[in-house]
Order: structure tokens, then C-alpha cells, then sequence
């Protein structure tokens, strides 16, 4: 047993007589789990530019989708290279694009801001479907069904004697 002093600050100070070796030992047990259960959130970003053709835009948005749905949030960033710089207005257009396809799945949680020469904004999964989701998958859990009645014994074949039924148990 050791003498630890639990809370210096207090007037007067705590100490508690203890196994500190298994006191320790708690402590990085219950940190470990609370780790386990925390959730972790990832930034995952996806590049475009001024200049991105139609169908590499539907996928590019498809993925941020894919990204929403797997709770991670998305950085969409508008890359300008050269005299691309001048025209901020398509970058601005674009990533309200992206926002408008998406409205139905995400929330922007920074706006669109430009920073030297990329113009960005962040995006994160829309909350109010994710308490929608957790309660459709709670409902669709079904309770466990009663089981049907055990089938029927067979009539015995002929030339063959009957097995006799099993004995109940009976009380005394």
C-alpha cells in the first residue's frame, strides 16, 4: 500500500492509502475504453479546378457523397493555376455547384474563402439525417418471432410397433 496524495490544491491537501501500482493500472484501462467508444472524424478533401470537365465533376461530387455518408466531412478546394486566379467568380459558382447537389446530405460548415491560391470551403454530414438513419435502423430491428409448435409425431409404420410417447414429468 502506498500514501498518494490525491488532490494537492485542495486546503488541506487529499492523500489516500492505496495500491498505486493498480490504481495506475484502472486508469489506463478505463482510458483505453473510453478511446474505443470515441468516434473519430476524418477531413477528407477532393480537388477542382476552374477548368473541370462535367463528368469529372459528377464523380468527384459522388465521392464527397460516399464521403458524407461514411460520416467523414469533405474539404472541396478550388485550385487556380496562372491567370486562372483572375476569375474567382467560376471558383465561387462551382462550390455553390457542389453545395446545391449536395443540400440534401450535407451542411457547410465553413463558407467558401480563399487562401493564397486555392478557394475552399468544408463540408460536414447533415446531422438531422443521422438521427434519421439511427431511428430507421432501430425500427428495423423486428423482436424475435415465437416459435411454431413442434410438428406432429408420425403414425408408426405397419409391422412396426408404436415408440411410446415420452413420460411428463410429474410433480409429488
Amino acid at each position: 500500500m502506498d500514501l498518494v496524495e490525491v488532490s494537492p490544491m485542495a486546503k488541506p491537501p487529499v492523500c489516500k492509502i492505496m495500491d498505486y501500482g493498480k490504481f495506475k493500472y484502472e486508469a489506463k484501462k478505463k482510458a483505453n475504453e473510453a478511446r474505443k467508444k470515441q468516434v473519430v472524424v476524418r477531413l477528407k478533401e477532393v480537388k477542382l479546378r476552374p477548368k473541370t470537365e462535367e463528368h469529372d465533376y459528377e464523380f468527384k461530387v459522388n465521392n464527397i457523397r460516399r464521403f458524407l455518408s461514411d460520416g467523414d466531412k469533405a474539404r472541396v478546394t478550388i485550385m487556380f493555376r496562372g491567370r486562372e486566379i483572375t476569375h474567382k467568380d467560376i471558383g465561387q459558382r462551382i462550390l455553390s455547384e457542389v453545395m446545391t447537389d449536395l443540400k440534401d446530405i450535407a451542411v457547410m460548415e465553413q463558407a467558401p474563402r480563399m487562401e493564397g491560391r486555392q478557394m475552399f470551403m468544408i463540408l460536414a454530414p447533415n446531422p438531422k439525417l443521422k438521427a434519421q438513419a439511427q431511428a430507421q435502423a432501430r425500427a428495423s430491428v423486428k423482436p424475435e418471432q415465437p416459435r411454431p409448435p413442434a410438428p406432429a409425431p408420425k403414425p408408426p409404420a405397419e409391422g412396426k410397433p408404436a415408440e411410446p410417447a415420452p413420460a411428463a414429468a410429474t410433480k409429488p
